[in-house]
This record gives C-alpha cells, structure tokens and sequence, in this order.
C-alpha cells in the first residue's frame, strides 16, 4: 500500500509539473532577437519663441529661470519699474528655437526606410528625429499623417534596413501571446509581453482596436505589437488608465488597417474618404422589437444630411441601415468604418430596414467635404422613451423647409398627462407611429385611437434636423 500511495504521489507530482510546464509563456528570446533591429525611437521637436529679455540686461538671467506663466506676467512689469516696458527702436521678432517636443516608437516596414509610427506621436513636430537600434541616427521626413486612424508613415534616407513581417490580425485569437517592443519613458527597445484580451474592441475611434494586457507606457506609442512568429499584426495606440501608466489594458490599431492607410499616405500624402451624410445610432433591443427586426444590430438613422449622397439616394430617418456593399452591419460603429473605407464615387448598394420590410437602394459616395463631418456618421444620445398625450398640429410650409420632411409628420404643440414628465416637448416632429408615417394630423388620431394599450408603441420624433426613435412601454 505505502509502494502505491509513493507512486500515486510521484504520479501527481509528474502531473502537476506537466500542467505547470504548459501553462509557462514561450521564450520570446529569438524572436526577439530578429525583430529589434527593425524597430525605432522617435524624437520630435517643435519651435518655440524665446522671450525677448533686453529691456534691463540683469533681469534677462532671473526672469528665463521663471515659469512660462510668471515671465509673462512678471518680467515686463519688472523690466521697467515704472510698469511700462522700454520699446527699442528696432523691435526683432522673438528668436524662433527647436525644444523637444515628445518621444515615441515606430517601426520599419521596408527596406529603403519607411517607418510606420502613430499620429499623436509626430502631430506638430518641426523636427523628427529616428534612431535605430545600432544607435544609427537619421532625420526623418514625415510623408503623411491621419488623425483619424492614428496612423503616420515617415521615410529616412537609405537602403538595406532591416524591417518587420507583416502578420494577419484577423488570425488572432484570445488568449494568444502577443509582444511589445519600444521605448517607454525612452527606455528604447523595451519588451513586454501579454495575451490578447479582446479583438475588434469599440473604443469610439476610427477603427475596432486590438485590446491586450501587454504592459504599454508612454514612449511605447507607435511600436509594433507582435505575434509569437515575429510578425506586426497592430501598432501600440492607446492606454487605459487613470495614473498614466500601464493597468494592463492597452489597445493597439490592427496593422491590416494601417497598411491600407500608410499605402494611401505614400502614395497620396493624405486620407481621402467617402461620405455617405447620415448620422447614425445604435439598436436598441426594444427598438428591435419595436420595428420586428431580428436582432439589434444595424445603424438607426437619426439624421439625413441636406444635399448628402444618402437623401440622393432617398434615405430617411427612422431607416436602419443593415447591410453595407453586402458587408453586414453588426453594431452603428460599423457604419462609418465602412464608409470610411470605400472611395469616393463608388456606387454601393445598402440594405434598409424601413417601416418592417426590407428594401435595398443604390447610392454612389462622395468625398467627404471635410474632417468635421465624419464618414457616416456621429452616435447621438440613445433614445428615451415617452408616453402618449400629445396634441399636433399639420406642418407648414416653412416648417417643413426648416426640418427638411418633405412629406407627412405633424407638429407637437402641448404635451399632457405623463408625456408632460418627459423630455418631449412643443415644437417636436412626429414622424411615425409604430412604423406606419404620419400623414396629418386626424390620420395621427385615427392612429392613436387604434393602438393596444397592452403593447408598447414606437414613435419616431425629429428634433431640428435629428430623429429619435422613442419606444414607450405598454400602459400598466
């Protein structure tokens, strides 16, 4: 019996330590012995302007030593002690010097010296300056920069450097090493190691964000996120965290996208991106229920913009667009991205959710009139429901020229019983009653005389030129 227990122990001990061995990280040592090379610090510069201290040569030294802040305010009153500053005859513009600005990481993706990095890195910069890991030092040349996606593509002079393979961030998996190389803090070549936390992470940027736990730290921005071969497959962006260090979440752009945008960047030097013209939001799971859709995702359209390729194409408010040049919109987040992504003057077709059947229009984009109006489209606040108890009138001419319905919708002109303890108020547009538009104001009577009381109703309501769809519960 003591021959078996000493073997059933030996046998849980081989066991133990079998689990152990498995659950170790792999030795990232050759791996990252064949990526450092290709990876770089970035220094920024920027000019300044050097105050002019010649009014009382002896005050020059104390009043530098001062604060930005306490210059201005103290040093012309102490140049002169009658509270006027002496004016020479021949006023010089302030001297114009280059100070450090910031550091950063960046990455080469090619042989003859491009260098990827992050926007925020080189935003501003007079001056960029690259080392390598050989300590090589190059003035680099910023090609171009999109502060959308966060993405800068630099070039420095040369040939035969080293660069990074690209990997396929679409393989990832959660769970899966992943490493970090860069500069925290100008710690140059610095790695860190973690899994992958989440993939596609919806941070309210531009692009779905590859989330990690890799420990990411100032400096680190613009490195390369690597797989367990060596490859790039996101470039470090972003971190959370409330002391401005690493908690261990941290988010990097999936270097898919960034190649795409760095290849427009070469050969354009800037983004240029398709607009659709409506601003969209989310489905909500009573609004899905509401407009007997199958699940909440899709974008609801709050707002069609005037003269936009959408109300071209005959979008309306209260349309849930489903479906993108046939790509499926799982969350309103998809929309601009995929907008975003086509270009301008292409014909896509989109597919519409509108009054509980589906529909499909053709609409050809264009580019978008500028960096303030986004691709497709803002969130609005989520919509809040109200009750019924509203009085309407029909719109007028000039009413419908301001709010753009070109046909049907009433006018709320007082608001009772509990719609009054909503934010509902005179003055609102009310589109639709459970899917069905509003015609005129008996037609909206007629309607709310026919509804159920033991089911919830959904109102379609336009404030100025943005729709909300409102779902208000079954009356108790």
């Amino acid at each position: 019996m003591k021959q078996l227990a000493n073997l059933f122990v030996v046998a849980c001990l081989s066991a133990g330590m079998h689990t152990l061995a498995w659950a170790q990280p792999a030795d990232f040592s050759d791996m990252v012995e064949r990526a450092d090379n290709a990876v770089v610090n970035v220094r920024t510069f920027e000019k300044a302007s050097q105050p002019e201290m010649d009014a009382l040569p002896w005050l020059g030294e104390f009043c530098r030593s001062l604060p930005p802040q306490l210059q201005a305010e103290l040093c012309n009153q102490l140049n002169d002690p009658r509270g006027q500053r002496p004016q020479p005859k021949h006023r010089k513009a302030p001297e114009q010097k280059e100070v450090p600005a910031g550091t950063g990481s960046g990455f080469l993706i090619s042989e003859d010296g491009y260098v990827m990095t992050n926007h925020n890195v080189v935003d501003g910069a007079s001056n960029i300056i690259v080392t390598l890991a050989d300590k090589r030092e190059f003035k680099a040349k910023l090609i171009g920069s999109d502060e959308r996606t966060d993405v800068a593509l630099l070039k420095i002079e040369g040939k035969g450097f080293p660069k990074l393979p690209i990997g396929d961030p679409d393989k990832l998996r959660k769970g899966e090493w992943v490493v970090a190389i860069g500069s925290p803090f100008g710690l140059n070549n610095t790695v860190t190691a973690g899994v992958v936390s989440a993939k596609a992470r919806d941070t309210g940027e531009y692009l779905p964000l590859i989330q990690s736990d890799v420990a990411v730290n100032p400096g680190n921005s613009g490195g390369p996120l690597l797989n367990t071969r060596g490859e790039v497959v996101g470039i470090n962006s972003q971190i959370l965290s409330r002391t401005g260090g690493s908690i261990g979440i941290s988010f990097a752009i999936p270097i898919n996208e960034a190649m795409r945008v760095s290849e427009e960047l070469r050969l354009h030097g800037k983004i240029t991106r398709a607009w659709l013209g409506v601003r969209a939001g989310p489905i909500t799971s009573e609004m899905a229920e509401s407009m007997k859709l199958d699940k909440t995702g899709g974008a609801f359209v709050a707002q069609v913009i005037e003269g936009s390729p959408a109300e071209r194409a005959g979008l309306q408010s209260g349309d849930v667009i489903v479906q993108f040049d046939g790509k499926t919109i799982e969350s309103s987040a998809d929309l601009p991205r995929l907008v975003g992504a086509a270009k301008p003057g292409s014909t896509v077709s989109l597919r519409l959710w509108r009054n509980g059947a589906s529909k499909t229009v053709m609409v050809t984009l264009t580019k978008m009139p500028s960096e303030s109006v986004t691709a497709g489209d803002e969130e609005p606040p989520a919509p809040k429901t109200n009750a019924l108890g509203l009085a309407v009138k029909d719109l007028s001419n000039e009413q419908r020229q301001a709010s753009g319905v070109r046909e049907g919708g009433v006018v709320i002109v007082a608001v009772e019983g509990r719609a009054s303890r909503t934010e509902i108020a005179a003055g609102d547009l009310l589109l639709s009653i459970n899917n069905v538009r509003v015609n005129n104001a008996q037609h909206f009577n007629q309607l709310i005389e026919k509804l159920d009381k033991q089911r919830s109703v959904g109102l379609l309501v336009q404030r100025g030129r943005l729709a909300r769809y409102l779902v208000l519960p079954a009356a108790k």
